[in-house]
């Protein structure tokens, strides 16, 4: 997309837009919501520059100290980065995950990301002390490894490794391809019920980071998982690594 066309789409959007001033919703958020929205839907590319809050203010007929507010908002949603001397500029939203027993293709099949696998291998290996542990079978058992680069929108977003008994694998490389892990359990009469889960983050190796499509050293997030079935059984145990430029994990947190 030219230049000429990002700052059309701006120009587009912000002219379809109103505030409602007899509204309960605070001037800064409906004006912050509006501009997600269309930052989240493709309609403001990444790569636009926004004026400078006078200007927007002025435009949309705010106080500066509401249009700032509404910048800060989608700041912390990390749709917008400030530059000193540059501006305001949209970035590649971030896909973000709530912490639930849902696979990664699933979630975002359901937000439009347009999901693709590419299956990097699917073998029997012998299970090693870490793997025995997880799975809850002896060391040097039989086990299925499965390895696949998840990407959304065409762009890569995790490497994931995943470890199943045998007794559990009873699908081919073009299922792994087509759709997610816990939806072939599921259709195979598994039902999953809970998960031990721990996420961190470090810096990326370089054939993660080559993976991703990232640059040498870059963050990224960590994900392993054990799931288990109704029974308690052991269903599989995950280890996953996210591109940290383009993905978060969401926790909603609930008083008691």
């Amino acid at each position: 997309m030219t230049t000429r066309q990002i700052d059309d789409a701006l120009e587009e959007s912000l002219r379809g837009f109103a505030i409602n001033r007899t509204s309960p919703v605070p001037l800064y958020f409906q004006v912050a919501q509006h501009l997600e929205d269309s930052i989240s839907t493709g309609r403001i590319p990444p790569g636009t520059l926004f004026e400078n809050e006078i200007v927007l203010a002025k435009r949309l007929g705010l106080s500066r100290p509401t249009m700032r507010r509404a910048m800060e908002y989608l700041v912390d949603k990390g749709l917008v980065v400030r530059r000193r001397g540059i501006g305001t500029r949209v970035v590649q939203p971030k896909v973000r995950r709530p912490l639930e027993l849902t696979s990664l293709y699933d979630d975002l099949a359901s937000t439009g990301q347009s999901p693709t696998t590419e299956l990097l291998s699917f073998d029997t290996v012998e299970a090693d002390a870490t793997v025995a542990e997880k799975l809850g079978v002896g060391f040097g058992d039989e086990v299925v490894r499965i390895e696949r680069l998840r990407s959304a929108q065409d762009r890569p977003i995790a490497r994931m490794i995943n470890y199943l008994p045998q007794s559990l694998a009873t699908f081919g490389s073009d299922d792994l391809e087509r759709g997610g892990l816990y939806e072939l359990l599921r259709s195979r009469g598994v039902h999953l019920h809970s998960a031990v889960q721990t996420v961190g983050a470090r810096s990326a190796s370089v054939a993660e980071a080559r993976l991703l499509g990232e640059p040498r050293g870059s963050a990224v997030l960590t994900m392993q998982r054990v799931s288990f079935d109704d029974r308690g059984d052991v269903v599989e145990w995950g280890d996953h690594v996210y591109a940290a430029s383009r993905y978060a994990f969401e926790i909603n947190l609930l008083t008691a």
